[in-house]
């Protein structure tokens, strides 16, 4: 599991003209099983994008981000192995 920190690196008013953009993104990774969870950090200097996927596989995928292309943000990863969790979400468990 991929944890993805977005951060902005120009203005909100420069982001915004690509947030049409990369919900589609999100969507489609959605549909594809492969996001968990997103959201806007906040304060709002970036996001977050929980993934269902190996870190080369996240890297691989941020690559379709309309923010990392029109190169508004950043993104960071962070890797790890949950191994406790709420009973409703044990089906993240590998």
């Amino acid at each position: 599991m991929i944890i993805s920190i977005l951060t902005y690196v120009k203005p909100i008013q420069e982001v915004e003209k690509y947030l049409q953009q990369h919900n589609s993104y999100l969507d489609n990774y959605y549909n594809e099983k492969k996001f968990i969870a997103s959201g806007r950090r906040n304060p709002r200097t970036g996001g977050v994008i929980l993934m269902d996927a190996t870190l080369e596989e996240a890297q691989e995928i941020a690559k379709h981000d309309p923010f990392l292309i029109h190169e508004v943000a950043e993104y960071s990863f962070i890797g790890f192995l949950p191994s406790k969790c709420a009973p409703e979400f044990t089906h993240l468990l590998k």
